[in-house]
């Protein structure tokens, strides 16, 4: 086997006894592992026991599993930008603010002054990871729906919970 150019980069043991070829180490490929098989039965063999294991990194020197592992790194690390700069789109607001809980309640408070249909009107906005709830009274069915619109359009809100009652 250590004359087999396909397989002498893999660690491939082989012990005999009885007749019977025993073969065990690690190679990349079942028709590696079948090859090796072959080239086992040779005069005074009767049997071959092949106990080769199949291993993606086998045979790979130092510099090939670095190459491999720092392509895999580099994979990772373009995954990961990926998604910080979507996470970054995503907490700004258009006018370059940071989008915080915080920045969101007061938003929707804001939006809520001088809007005649929600005059009257007692509404608590709690926000928690960017979702927003609505709690408290309004005037009118109209009230109501205009209150959950504004709160749902404020920059940065996934998600409205409506707890308000129409008094």
């Amino acid at each position: 086997m250590k004359a087999d150019a396909a397989l002498k980069k893999f660690d491939v043991d082989v012990s005999v006894k009885d007749g019977v070829a025993t073969l065990t180490g690690k190679v990349r490929t079942e028709a590696e592992k079948v090859r090796a098989g072959r080239d086992a039965h040779v005069a005074g063999v009767t049997r071959v026991d092949n106990q080769i294991v199949l291993d993606k990194d086998a045979g790979q020197g130092v510099a090939d599993k670095v190459k491999s592992a720092s392509e895999a790194v580099g994979e990772k690390t373009k995954e990961g930008a990926k998604t910080v700069g979507e996470k970054t789109k995503e907490g700004v607001s258009k006018t370059g603010e940071v989008i915080t809980d915080g920045w969101i309640t007061t938003k929707v408070h804001g939006r809520f002054t001088g809007e005649d249909l929600l005059k009257g009107s007692d509404i608590n906005v709690d926000t928690n990871n960017h979702v927003v709830t609505l709690k408290g009274t309004v005037t009118s069915a109209a009230g109501r729906t205009r209150a959950l619109e504004i709160a749902r359009t404020t920059d940065g809100v996934t998600k409205v919970v409506d707890q308000l009652v129409i008094k």
